[in-house]
């Protein structure tokens, strides 16, 4: 499936400071961090090794390459790190086949967006196998998508977020990003956008340009809008 539809730039409402929303996938619109964990639990106990429930803090969030690495260091696990890439990629799917559940608030939110034209694209360090099986289960289209295997860099770099931007014919500055982990954030900060962090695994603090809340319960278009307005002029 490809990674890009049309820019959008041009649909854009004017005089809105809001030019596009853009979402991450797991842990903010759909609730499988655990089940990354859990297929990661699996996998290396099968392989003979017991992970750390600290080292979940350091794998949240970022791409696969980067945790399954991790973890090879880690354990001292005899398999190389593509094999490690196709097993996790695998179990996870495997999950999500079985049950998918949004987290509370998202199909208000991504139907509120799409009632309203507001672009928007889904940014995500996992794999585009991963992102178009759950784009199926998803009722929201996306006018973007960006996978983790499809940059050079991804998160924590800005460069997902930034092809995203550029995708929609939007400035960053006038995007609105929703993450739930810290390297998402950075991700996104890094490319100029402002944050709205919903955590998940680990606590995430306020900062400039950046708005924490504790569920997309509390986030709709006039919340969105509303921060814009107060950082873009």
């Amino acid at each position: 499936m490809t990674s890009t539809v049309p820019a959008l730039g041009h649909t854009t409402a004017k005089g809105s400071a809001l030019q596009a929303v853009l979402l991450d996938m797991d842990g903010t619109l759909v609730d499988t961090e655990g089940f990354w964990w859990d297929v990661e639990v699996e996998v290396f106990a099968a392989l003979g090794h017991t992970l750390e429930d600290a080292w979940r803090h350091v794998v949240v969030g970022g791409p696969m390459t980067r945790s399954a690495g991790f973890l090879i260091e880690a354990t001292g696990a005899d398999i190389a790190l593509a094999e490690l890439t196709v097993l996790l990629n695998e179990g996870f799917e495997d999950r999500i086949d079985r049950t998918l559940p949004l987290m509370p608030g998202a199909a208000r939110l991504l139907a509120e967006l799409s009632d309203h034209g507001i672009p928007t694209a889904l940014v995500s360090a996992s794999h585009r196998r991963v992102i178009d099986r759950v784009l199926t289960s998803l009722s929201h289209r996306f006018h973007l998508t960006v996978a983790g295997d499809e940059v050079d860099r991804t998160k924590p770099h800005p460069d997902p977020y930034l092809r995203a931007a550029t995708g929609l014919g939007a400035d960053p500055a006038r995007c609105a990003v929703i993450e739930d982990t810290a390297t998402g954030v950075a991700a996104a900060e890094a490319a100029g956008c402002h944050v709205v962090a919903v955590p998940s695994v680990a606590p995430i603090s306020p900062a400039a340009r950046r708005t924490v809340v504790t569920s997309l319960e509390e986030v709709d278009l006039t919340f969105l809008r509303g921060l814009l307005t107060e950082t873009v002029r």
